[in-house]
């Protein structure tokens, strides 16, 4: 038995591990063909190239479970195609036993993914959107998708660049009064953390009254925030591109401000949840394989499983901002999709039996 379970885990891991990395080749490739209409400067082929292999980890887990989808279809599609799975179930090997045996290195590459997304990918992540911001800039041609908006209070900042070691690069900052008066507006040319401070340098300062604006320029002046490096990296990054706990904190932060931390609530489940939606289509796959897909081919299997994939994926894109637009809970936006594809396996499944 223990021969059989590392036959069909080599067997599964090869499968999974082939479609992930054939699909962040093409996502890699499409990537850089992306990054081509933004060449100038400093920002040449090497830099853009550095940007796309330092975005590849976060890339990776949000294409795990589709890859563990089209994967496990492959891997048993080509046990089922040579008859083998016959011969297990013949000899005596439960569906349920060899569930098991797929799940399981299923859930190995699952975890190894994990802690990727934990750990490596928004660091890297964090370093690749820096350097091509402060390339960009060098290069006289940042973008509007480049800038980084954030709100404290009433005052509404803009950074040009953040670096991972806590300088800002163009801070713009405009503050508002109780009647959403302009007050003033301050451009530096960069701000710097030291001591647990924020000291702005190359300051331009407009005081705005009823009847003139006045400016004041200094080579440098004190920065009070709430923010701070670390925010201001979570801030720089997409929620999705967080780490579970870079999206709990930040959105606790926002909450602090009275703020929308729906996003980063959304974000942060999506991340919780995604083992289960993994472990949810392997399921259907693995139904699919005892059940209607059984003695047809390989190309009809992997067609059927990027259309799951397909629809699983759409259903997440379409719930997450109808949470947020109706305002029901973020979980449910990742759970419902999940359980649909749960139950569709667990029936396909009995049905086999």
């Amino acid at each position: 038995m223990n021969k059989l379970g590392r036959y069909i885990s080599t067997t599964i891991t090869a499968s999974t591990l082939l479609v992930l990395f054939m699909l962040l080749g093409l996502d890699a490739i499409a990537a850089i063909v992306d990054e081509m209409g933004y060449l100038s400067g400093n920002y040449d082929f090497v830099a853009a190239l550095r940007f796309v292999i330092y975005s590849v980890p976060a890339t990776m887990f949000d294409l795990l479970p589709f890859a563990a989808l089209v994967g496990c279809l492959a891997g048993l599609g080509t046990l089922a195609s040579g008859s083998e799975l016959v011969v297990m179930r013949s000899a005596g090997v439960s569906t349920l036993r060899i569930v098991w045996m797929v799940m399981r290195p299923i859930i190995v590459v699952m975890i190894a993914g994990m802690l990727v997304s934990e750990y490596v990918a928004p660091v890297t992540e964090s370093i690749a959107k820096s350097e091509r911001a402060i390339a960009l800039k060098k290069s006289q041609n940042i973008v509007s998708r480049e800038g980084l908006w954030h709100r404290e209070a009433n005052r509404f900042m803009h950074f040009n660049a953040v670096q991972p070691n806590g300088i800002l690069y163009g801070v713009t900052m405009y503050q508002f009064d109780e009647q959403h008066k302009p007050q003033s507006t301050l451009y530096a040319q960069r701000a710097i953390y030291q001591s647990g401070e924020w000291l702005l340098e190359d300051v331009v300062e407009s005081i705005i009254t009823d009847t003139r604006v006045r400016k004041i320029a200094s080579p440098s002046k004190p920065w009070s925030t709430e923010l701070s490096p670390e925010l201001l990296n979570i801030l720089m990054l997409d929620p999705i591109d967080l780490s579970i706990a870079g999206n709990d904190q930040y959105a606790n932060y926002l909450q602090a401000q009275g703020l929308n931390s729906s996003p980063y609530r959304l974000a942060f489940w999506k991340k919780i949840l995604q083992p289960l939606s993994t472990l949810a289509l392997v399921l259907l796959a693995i139904s699919f394989i005892f059940g209607p897909l059984r003695e047809v081919t390989m190309g009809y299997r992997i067609f059927i499983g990027v259309l799951v994939g397909i629809v699983f994926r759409t259903a997440q894109d379409i719930l997450a901002p109808a949470s947020l637009v109706y305002g029901f809970q973020p979980i449910y936006a990742s759970l419902i999709p999940i359980v649909i594809c749960a139950v569709l396996g667990l029936w396909f499944l009995r049905r086999a039996r």
